[in-house]
This record gives structure tokens, C-alpha cells and sequence, in this order.
């Protein structure tokens, strides 16, 4: 696979299609972003106090440019997730490989945010068939990890059906030296 930061892949499979976030995902993302109902669901650790609670069609645009900007810089990629069988964005992904004096040095790191009615077992599930397996070489690791909370019942399930397994080991804050919890991490096959 090519550099994910010179060209980002495109995956999918009968259902969901994942590609690069773009400014023409802004209206769907927006019933993303502001469904309160989804929030506690979203990872904003170690993100400098953003929670990823986008009110507005301002608030998203900006945080879609940001996301671009971030991807030119190297830092992460924002996939969009669609749902095909709508033709709508439901969510997004966001992956980096994480440099860290923690335990999880070299890690990928896999964000998942989806509407709240899409919060389900079988369709976490099915998104997370889509990328794990080429997260991997995209990132170029072992391990990928994944915060799920204790209260996210239908994650939990999703993410042990794909393999995860729940770490003890805490992900100390790059910028607030905060060690954060709820990590799940599965390894390469």
C-alpha cells in the first residue's frame, strides 16, 4: 500500500464506503456531530479540550478544515464513513500512528464516531471490518488501539467480536501528561 499521507485510500465493502473527509460532507456530518445522544461515544482524549460537539455548520466546517489541515501536516487521517444504502455520511474514522513514551508506542490509534442510532453492534461491527485490516499497513504496526468506554455496551461487544481485548495499561496525554483509560487493543493477524 502507498503512503496513506500522499494518497488516501479509498475502502469499502457491500455497505459502508470509507474515503477521505471532504467539505461536501459538512451537512451530513453536522447530524453527526451535534447528536448529543453520540457524544459520549466520540474519543477526545488528549485532543486539547475539544470534544467534538459541532452546533453549527460553522463549527463543523471549520473542524472538517482542521481535520484537512492535519492531514497535510501528517498528523492524522479523517476518513468520512458512508453508509451506501442511503448515500449519507454517518461518521467518521480518524487514524494515526502514535509516538509516545507510553505503552503504546507505535500504536495505531483508531477513532470512531458515528451517529447515535448507528451505534449498534453489528454495524460497529461491519465498519470496523472495513478498516482495521488495512490500518495496519497504513500506519505501519502491530497494534491498534481504541478508547471504549464502560457504558458503550454495543461497542464493547463489537470490538471483542473483531479481537480487541481490553488493556490495562493507560495512554498518558502528549500534551497534558493526563493518563487516560477504556483502551482496547488487538493485534495484527
Amino acid at each position: 500500500m502507498s503512503d496513506v499521507y500522499e494518497k488516501c485510500p479509498v475502502l469499502e465493502n457491500k455497505n459502508y464506503l470509507l474515503r477521505f473527509v471532504s467539505e461536501k460532507d459538512i451537512s451530513d456530518l453536522l447530524e453527526v456531530y451535534s447528536d448529543k445522544n453520540a457524544l459520549p461515544f466520540f474519543n477526545s482524549d488528549n485532543c486539547n479540550g475539544n470534544n467534538f460537539y459541532y452546533p453549527t455548520k460553522e463549527k463543523m466546517s471549520e473542524a472538517v478544515k482542521f481535520w484537512e489541515f492535519s492531514y497535510q501536516k501528517r498528523y492524522f487521517v479523517r476518513f468520512t464513513v458512508i453508509d451506501k444504502s442511503v448515500n449519507k455520511a454517518v461518521g467518521t474514522v480518524e487514524l494515526f500512528r502514535r509516538d509516545s513514551d507510553d505503552d503504546f508506542n507505535g500504536n495505531g490509534v483508531l477513532r470512531l464516531d458515528v451517529k447515535s442510532d448507528y451505534e449498534q453492534e453489528n454495524i460497529l461491527s461491519e465498519i470496523l471490518t472495513v478498516i482495521v485490516p488495512s490500518a495496519f499497513e497504513m500506519f505501519d504496526c502491530y497494534e491498534i488501539i481504541t478508547k471504549v468506554p464502560c457504558y458503550a455496551v454495543e461497542r464493547i461487544r463489537a470490538v471483542k467480536k473483531f479481537g480487541f481485548i481490553k488493556s490495562e495499561n493507560l495512554m498518558i496525554g502528549t500534551h497534558d501528561g493526563y493518563a487516560y483509560k477504556d483502551y482496547w487493543i488487538v493485534q495484527k493477524k
